[in-house]
C-alpha cells in the first residue's frame, strides 16, 4: 500500500537545485570531484542520481557495483512513487534538520536518507515477491546504514530519520506520512506474537532518541514521545508521553510536533 498522500514534489526543480549545489561544490572541493561527477553531474535525474549513490553505497563482492546499481535503477525507474517519497525524505531533513545546510547534503552523506531510500528499494521488491532479494538488501543496508527496516512495513512520505545509528523497524510496522524520528528508536514486538504486532505512527508524530514502541501500539497525530521512553500502550493525539514506562505528561504544545521538532516534554504542571 502507498501511504504518501498530496501532490508529488517537483522532481525537476529539485533536480535543478541539485545539480547547482553540486556544481558550486565541484569547483570549490577538488578532492570530492569524482564523488560528485560520479553522483550528480553525470546524471540525467534524480531517480539516476539516487540509483548511483545507492549502487556506490551497496556494492559487495557478492553483488558489485555494476550488478546492484543496474537493479536499483530498473525498481527506481518502474515505480515512480519511489523517487517521489525519497525527493520528499531529502526536502524533510533539509527543511527540519538546521544542522543540513543544503539539499544536496542527505543526498552524498546523510545514512537516514540512505537507509529509507533503500528500504524503500527493498520494499518494491518485497511486494514484487522477490523476498529473497528484499532481505539481501535489507541485510547489506543494516551492515552500511547500522539500521534495520523490515522490507514489508509500510512507511510514509516525508519522514526525517535524524543521525539513524539503531534505527530498528518491524515487519508490520506503519509509520506514516511526515513524521520525525531520532536514533536508537526500536518500533518492534513483545515476542513471538504473530500477524499485525508492531506499531502504528500517525502523521505528524515527533520521536525522541532512544524511543522504544512496542506491540500493535497506535501513537496518534500529532503526538510526541520523549526520549528513552518505553510505550507498550497507545498515545492519544495531540499528547506528549515520557518514561519507563511512558505515561502522558501534558499536551503537544506543537500544532505539529514533526516539523517543529522540539524536544522538551509538555509536562503537566509546566514544562521541563
Amino acid at each position: 500500500m502507498k501511504l504518501c498522500r498530496g501532490e508529488a514534489a517537483n522532481l525537476e526543480n529539485l533536480w535543478t537545485k541539485l545539480r547547482s549545489e553540486a556544481e558550486k561544490l565541484h569547483e570549490e572541493e577538488a578532492r570530492l570531484r569524482h564523488l560528485v561527477d560520479d553522483v550528480v553531474l553525470s546524471r540525467g535525474s534524480f531517480a539516476e542520481s539516487l540509483a548511483a549513490r545507492l549502487g556506490r553505497r551497496l556494492a559487495r563482492e557478492d553483488m558489485p557495483r555494476e550488478m546492484i546499481e543496474p537493479l536499483i535503477s530498473e525498481i527506481i525507474s518502474a515505480d515512480e512513487h519511489i523517487a517521489h517519497a525519497c525527493s520528499r525524505d531529502l526536502l524533510a531533513i533539509f527543511e527540519r534538520d538546521p544542522a543540513c545546510f543544503s539539499p544536496l547534503e542527505p543526498l552524498l552523506f546523510l545514512k537516514g536518507f540512505m537507509a529509507l531510500s533503500t528500504y524503500r528499494v527493498s520494499n518494491r521488491l518485497w511486494l514484487d515477491g522477490r523476498r529473497w532479494l528484499a532481505l539481501y538488501i535489507q541485510s547489506v543496508s543494516s551492515e552500511v546504514f547500522s539500521t534495520d527496516i523490515h522490507p514489508a512495513a509500510r512507511i510514509g512520505c516525508g519522514i526525517l530519520l535524524d543521525h539513524a545509528t539503531s534505527f530498528v523497524v518491524g515487519e508490520t510496522a506503519i509509520i506514516e506520512d511526515d513524521v520525525s524520528i531520532l536514533h536508537e528508536v526500536t518500533l518492534g514486538g513483545t515476542g513471538k506474537a504473530t500477524g499485525d504486532r508492531h506499531p502504528i505512527i500517525r502523521s505528524g508524530v515527533l520521536i525522541g532518541a532512544g524511543a522504544k514502541i512496542l506491540g500493535r501500539v497506535e501513537i496518534g497525530t500529532h503526538a510526541k514521545v520523549g526520549a528513552g521512553s518505553v510505550v507498550l500502550n497507545d498515545v492519544p493525539p495531540h499528547t506528549t508521553v515520557a518514561g519507563v514506562p511512558a505515561v502522558v505528561v501534558g499536551e503537544a504544545r506543537e500544532t505539529n510536533p514533526a516539523m517543529e521538532m522540539d524536544q522538551h516534554l509538555d509536562c503537566l504542571g509546566g514544562g521541563i
